[in-house]
């Protein structure tokens, strides 16, 4: 069977952007690993830090495989109703979108990009690689969760692309009737969208860019 393979930000640096990969019947998304590890050896020390997804989702290293599939190799997800963007996030319209009489109570969260990176180097470039396939059906999920669990309105933007110092890269707006939900709704999207959405950062320095781990 022939199954395609991508993968993304320093992984794809590390290995190729995408491939064709014929594989065994009954093969796994670990023999595609195998397989990919053995061409590209500088993968190997990744492993512990790589999810897999299947057509989208993430899935299990012993997931068997079919004919067509596409398999995605993941790294640490950073820091998403649940849209990406490659222009300016208009934050007031995020506002207006959740807002209603009932609801008494808005947070917003604004994530910008900073010209000084952890280490105190200068920053003079910010971007954002992105699975696009994937990640705005997880933002939708993560806002749904978000909604059902603290009865919030929630609508969350992530930009990708190269995002100039000083501009939105993500804006999180919730509205409940009460703060305390709606500060929780605003935490839980962000920490989920840490740890799950299919996106990563790029820091360019001016000797040279790194990748970012998640909240970096």
């Amino acid at each position: 069977m022939r199954v395609t393979l991508r993968t993304f930000a320093h992984l794809r640096e590390l290995s190729v952007d995408r491939c064709e990969l014929d594989l065994s019947d009954g093969a796994t998304i670990d023999d595609a690993w195998d397989r990919m590890a053995a061409t590209y050896p500088k993968l190997v020390p990744q492993r512990p830090y790589v999810r897999a997804a299947r057509n989208g989702v993430y899935t299990g290293w012993e997931e068997p495989l079919a004919d067509g599939d596409v398999v995605a190799l993941l790294p640490p997800v950073s820091g998403g109703s649940g849209v990406l963007t490659d222009a300016p996030i208009d934050v007031t319209a995020l506002e207006r979108s959740v807002r209603r009489p009932g609801r008494g109570a808005g947070v917003t969260f604004v994530g910008t990009a900073r010209d000084v990176a952890d280490d105190g180097r200068t920053v003079v470039e910010l971007e954002y690689e992105v699975y696009a396939e994937m990640a705005e059906a997880v933002l939708g999920e993560i806002a749904d969760e978000a909604t059902e669990r603290f009865g919030a309105g929630v609508a969350v933007m992530h930009r990708f692309g190269v995002v100039p110092i000083g501009e939105a890269a993500v804006a999180i707006v919730t509205a409940a009737t009460h703060r305390a939900e709606a500060y929780d709704a605003n935490r839980y999207v962000i920490e989920a969208i840490k740890e799950r959405l299919p996106i990563w950062k790029r820091e360019r320095f001016t000797d040279g860019s790194e990748w970012t781990r998640p909240g970096a």
